[in-house]
């Protein structure tokens, strides 16, 4: 798909209104992230560890124009099993009760249902972060019945409920697959009431805009997809393009980087830094290496400064810390916040 094809202008009704208008220049001088915590008497630390997210890979079926990740099927970081079979025995020496896999699409990665299998078997609880495409590439067909054999809690990208939108950031006939996939899940039980099988669905803004209230846009996916689809689903997470890699490229091509960069830090509230999700979590890459998020991971901003894999360390060592910071955590601190988990306030 070309640039053109991804930044069509779309009817007014096709995406959701942004609580904030959208980005047309700087205005006021620029802060640094760590420096706005300080002037807001605020500290960022791991508070506890409750998950342990897991990015098995780069390779993807897709190639997104929002991919924090530059995910694509051209990449070729993939975790091996060893590495799998390292963090699998690490993770039995904890208590950590949540592992949240993503990728990439990590369905493609070959030690994927290893490596699900080992956590179930470990008695911790399985997230998955799923593009709902995957599902339909050859020799994925078994999908649904890993996820509910496992208990899985899937957590499914749609970043609208409208056709148009969906194919324009996401790839030519994204939308129609994806209706096609979560009908399979619904028919698995995915979605239904009483039957504990939880699915998520995360939206995004199409350009750069923040996210509109969760509630309310969870009603509208609800109703438009319950009617026109017959799909149900759990709820609805919001999500801020975070501008690093792909999204950032796409800003700074349409001349909207910095007025992007100007909105977060106008938006800034205080109110999410307690809620964030690197206070209770660390991330590993493909490698087996630690970070204090996914986005860091995908910077370089290694957890201690230097490249450590996870099984040199300990939950204890790393509840604590102090969590490294870089610009683009405006991102996840700007309106009413973001997470893997969607709003925070």
């Amino acid at each position: 798909m070309s640039e053109t094809d991804a930044t069509t202008s779309q009817p007014a009704s096709a995406d959701p209104p942004s609580p904030v208008p959208p980005v047309t220049g700087a205005g006021e001088t620029a802060e640094p992230f760590a420096v706005r915590l300080r002037r807001e008497g605020l500290e960022l630390n791991r508070a506890s560890l409750q998950t342990l997210q897991i990015n098995v890979g780069k390779l993807c079926n897709q190639a997104c124009h929002h991919c924090h990740v530059d995910a694509s099927p051209k990449r070729t970081e993939v975790m091996n099993r060893e590495t799998v079979d390292r963090i699998l025995a690490w993770l039995a020496d904890t208590d950590i009760p949540v592992v949240d896999i993503t990728g990439g699409a990590p369905e493609v990665n070959p030690s994927f249902r290893h490596l699900v299998r080992g956590i179930r078997r470990l008695g911790r609880h399985v997230m998955v972060r799923c593009n709902l495409t995957v599902i339909l590439e050859p020799g994925q067909g078994d999908l649904p019945r890993i996820y509910a054999d496992n208990d899985v809690e899937l957590v499914c990208s749609l970043p609208c409920y409208l056709e148009d939108n969906v194919d324009g950031q996401r790839g030519r006939g994204v939308f129609a697959r994806s209706i096609q996939a979560l009908r399979l899940l619904n028919h698995t039980g995915y979605g239904q009431p009483d039957t504990g099988r939880l699915l998520h669905l995360v939206y995004n803004p199409v350009g750069a805009n923040l996210p509109p209230p969760q509630t309310e846009l969870e009603q509208d996916y609800k109703e438009v997809l319950g009617e026109r689809y017959g799909i149900v689903f759990n709820s609805l997470y919001t999500i801020a393009n975070m501008p690093i890699h792909r999204f950032s490229q796409y800003l700074a091509r349409r001349g909207e980087f910095e007025g992007y960069m100007q909105t977060l830090r106008t938006h800034f509230n205080p109110a999410t830094v307690d809620p964030l999700m690197c206070r209770t979590m660390v991330s590993v890459d493909w490698l087996g290496r630690l970070y204090d998020c996914d986005f860091n991971q995908m910077l370089d901003l290694h957890l201690t400064g230097e490249p450590t894999p996870l099984w040199e360390t300990t939950p204890d060592e790393l509840i604590g810390r102090r969590i490294r910071v870089g610009d683009h955590c405006y991102g996840c601190t700007a309106g009413g916040g973001s997470s893997c988990g969607g709003a925070l306030t």
